[in-house]
């Protein structure tokens, strides 16, 4: 049984105190969730005020990138070994973000993936289409080849430790939001893609959706059988929407 998982990227939001403030009120609030993975991703600068409230919670702690060596001249950069000795468990990679603002491929991404399984990390890969590509109807296309590039070279065991996240870019930050029927549609072509990559394995890996995700939807999204969990952004930023997020069947 795939357990569900409800993840909050603040993105480039909060200072320290902020981030431990948001971090207090959460874990004061969804302390009973057990049934149910939740997990925060503050920016960098705020992990470790972030790690000291989460420790011994039932929230986990995330990083919104990270580089794929584990040290050396990378000006700027953030490796893995980094975040696991602040208390990371979870890593977004491959968000439509990084790719257009800051030039990451496919291969870059899949190298980024490999680094944190490595590292006993847990990587959140995203996919997803543009408006464009969705109006050209190349929408299974384009998040096929995004898949198979981010599994490239890794086996079946290994894959099973890694978490897909589909996001549709006309989604993100916008208010629109896919139907669930349509979520649940593109998934379960994810779902099918990977499939022919390593057959029944498929089945036991988990498929988020992203792309204004907020109290008012989640419910319905929660409700289709592909859909493993939630990736949100802007809804997370609030201890009170994010919680009513997370109790989406309640």
């Amino acid at each position: 049984m795939r357990v569900p998982i409800i993840a909050g990227n603040w993105k480039m939001h909060k200072l320290p105190d902020e981030a431990q403030a948001l971090c207090q009120e959460l874990v004061g609030s969804l302390d009973e969730y057990e049934d149910r993975e939740i997990v925060v991703f503050p920016p960098f600068t705020a992990l470790a005020s972030s790690a000291k409230v989460l420790k011994g919670t039932n929230i986990a702690l995330g990083a919104q990138n990270m580089f794929h060596e584990a040290n050396g001249a990378y000006t700027g950069e953030v490796a893995p070994p980094m975040l696991v000795a602040l208390g990371v468990k979870y890593v977004i990679l491959g968000h439509s973000e990084r790719r257009q603002h800051f030039a990451e491929t496919d291969e870059i991404v899949n190298k980024k993936i490999k680094a944190a399984l490595n590292h006993g990390l847990v990587p959140i890969v995203c996919v997803g289409e543009t408006a464009a590509q969705r109006e050209a109807g190349t929408t299974e296309s384009v998040v096929n080849k995004q898949i198979r590039a981010a599994f490239d070279g890794m086996d079946r065991q290994v894959a099973q430790g890694v978490i897909v996240a589909y996001e549709p870019i006309w989604a993100i930050g916008t208010g629109k939001t896919a139907t669930s029927r349509e979520a649940n549609r593109v998934i379960g072509v994810i779902r099918s893609t990977l499939q022919d990559i390593y057959g029944e394995t498929a089945a036991d890996i988990r498929i988020l959706y992203g792309g204004s995700v907020n109290a008012d939807n989640a419910a319905e999204l929660m409700k289709q059988p592909e859909i493993d969990g939630a990736l949100v952004g802007g809804a997370s930023l609030d201890a009170e929407s994010f919680a009513r997020i997370v109790q989406y069947d309640d």
